[in-house]
């Protein structure tokens, strides 16, 4: 293939590029380019589409970019696919190499795409020659790995470097929002915020449902749906810990599992939890947290991580899931036991330990930041009720945890119960 080959032709870019990537489309002059906004904002794909045409464009120094998630195994649903759609959308994908051992795509022109995760960072820095970073769902990394990875872009033969950022606005106690948002705004670094408005390409049922958020949950629609920063009220769990944690370390503990279902708008999420009750520590240890998912996709997935066998403690207003699943081979899985206050005692025996999370469990991480009580429009006081945002994996944890919390109330009543009976003695 040759450069004229190459040239897309594109006559009505109208119906190939939203506005918002549009506008700056061959614009490479700020090293850092950070897109955030609402579900559905176009951002990613936008993204995919510039650095995609980026890369079809240099025929002297063949670029080498890095597309990056923080955990290797989700880049293969998420990240490469866009990359590959966006390819054969351009019509270019028949006409690249892909290697699947090391997932690399070769372009017609030489430029390279690497698809890694930076939960194995020293493969990372093993990288030679790198053009261009994109770090999809930036809020799942740390500030040090952003940091590495500008230090990374220093082949002097290419020019017009650069480092992506795409996410959705989480809490403010996020890496993202502190380094970017607050303080003197950093040289040489583009901010871009989208939402659902601004894509035009959105079909009607994906915007009707994130435009019936706004009445159904304020809060969640200004975050979700409009891409603005989360204002952080009282935290459920104000304190916890994060690490990288070595299930081996951790085998004389007793596991626990949960599941939350979910499917369109909410997403379904899988936990897995070990508890040291001698010394009140709550270890979170791997999740999986996706939407779409059919039951037996779901257990599928289950089965595959190794829990198949497991005893699983799983939303009972999903009776008909549960059943599904046992069915598909997930045979010990059971119904969680709500009640009235089931959320408050959850939240209550939680509560009594101290959590340590995975801090590959990034959406965990993110729903223990952004949880809050409820509070009084004209009061300004908090009730004992968290909102209804950011709960899946901790409605996971709640469920794992279930049945340890019944025993530890039967144990209370049974010394109470000892405890009269030897009075009457």
């Amino acid at each position: 293939m040759t450069t004229a080959t190459i040239n897309l032709n594109i006559t009505n870019p109208a119906k190939v590029f939203n506005k918002n990537i549009y506008s700056i489309l061959t614009d490479y002059s700020h090293f850092t380019e950070v897109h955030y906004g609402g579900g559905s904002s176009g951002k990613s794909h936008g993204v995919v589409q510039k650095v995609v045409l980026k890369a079809l464009q240099d025929w002297k120094y063949s670029r080498k970019i890095l597309w990056l998630r923080k955990v290797g195994a989700t880049i293969a649903d998420s990240l490469f696919q866009d990359v590959k759609g966006c390819l054969v959308d351009f019509k270019m994908w028949d006409f690249c190499e892909w290697n699947k051992t090391d997932n690399r795509i070769t372009l017609p022109n030489g430029a390279v795409f690497l698809f890694k995760g930076m939960d194995n960072s020293e493969k990372i820095k093993s990288i030679k020659g790198i053009s261009d970073v994109v770090m999809e769902e930036a809020s799942e990394f740390h500030l040090n790995d952003y940091t590495q990875l500008t230090l990374r872009l220093r082949e002097k033969k290419h020019k017009q470097k650069q480092i992506f950022l795409m996410f959705n606005p989480v809490s403010k106690l996020n890496w993202v929002y502190k380094y970017f948002f607050t303080g003197e705004p950093h040289r040489n670094t583009l901010i871009r915020q989208s939402s659902y408005k601004d894509n035009k390409f959105l079909d009607d049922v994906t915007r009707q449902n994130l435009e019936d958020l706004a009445n159904r949950n304020p809060a969640y629609y200004k975050i979700y749906a409009l891409g603005e920063f989360a204002t952080l009220d009282k935290l459920v769990f104000p304190k916890y810990d994060t690490d990288i944690l070595n299930k081996d370390d951790l085998r004389h503990l007793p596991s626990f599992f949960g599941l939350d279902y979910g499917y369109i708008n909410d997403p379904s999420a899988f936990i897995h939890v070990k508890l040291d009750k001698k010394h009140k520590k709550l270890y979170i240890l791997g999740e999986y947290v996706k939407t779409g998912m059919m039951n037996d996709e779901l257990a599928n997935v289950i089965k595959q991580l190794g829990y198949g066998k497991e005893r699983i403690t799983a939303d009972s207003a999903e009776k008909k899931s549960i059943a599904e699943m046992k069915r598909e081979g997930v045979e010990r899985i059971k119904p969680s036991m709500k009640g009235a206050d089931s959320i408050i005692a959850g939240i209550q025996f939680i509560s009594q330990f101290d959590i340590i999370v995975d801090e590959r469990c990034y959406k965990t991480i993110e729903e223990l930041d952004n949880y809050t009580w409820k509070k009084d429009k004209h009061t300004d006081e908090y009730y004992n009720e968290p909102v209804d945002t950011y709960n899946h994996c901790i409605d996971a944890l709640r469920y794992a945890v279930e049945e340890l919390m019944i025993k530890n109330r039967e144990e209370k009543k049974d010394t109470k119960e000892l405890r009269r009976i030897k009075q009457l003695f």
